[in-house]
């Protein structure tokens, strides 16, 4: 595994669409990207930013999400995904994160990975569940 630098910054867009979107106030105006969706991205932003220095046999888990969801994203705005990297510690890695749609920040708060051996990590899942 190659250093992971701390500061390293990566950013991600999406389109909000109606699959990323709440449906259940029942009026399509007030549909806008769900606080689920919004932290989705946010998590995959910051896999993305480190999936290159990583092993082939290795990829990251998401273990702890603290993030505010600030305001309303409508349908067929953009949203745009920050991420950096605040800490490693061996294999735990801390980031900051933030989202912006095209008028204001959305979201913003940290979240933490692990790094795990994909092999190893599958063998545990396997034998939890039973098989």
């Amino acid at each position: 595994m190659s250093g992971i630098p701390v500061g390293l910054k990566h950013e991600e867009s999406i389109l909000v669409t109606s699959g990323l979107a709440i449906d259940f106030m029942g009026v399509e105006d007030a549909r806008v990207l769900a606080t689920p969706y919004l932290i989705w991205y946010m998590e995959v932003c910051c896999r993305n930013a480190v999936k290159r220095f990583l092993d082939p046999k290795q990829d990251t888990v998401g273990t702890v999400v603290n993030v505010t969801h600030l305001a309303a994203t409508p349908l067929g705005m953009n949203a745009r995904f920050l991420c950096e990297v605040t800490g490693v510690d061996r294999r735990r890695l801390t980031f900051r994160v933030e989202a912006f749609d095209e008028k204001e920040k959305i979201g913003e708060g940290t979240h933490e990975r692990f790094i795990v051996d994909i092999d190893k990590f599958a063998t545990k899942v396997r034998e939890k569940s039973g098989r």
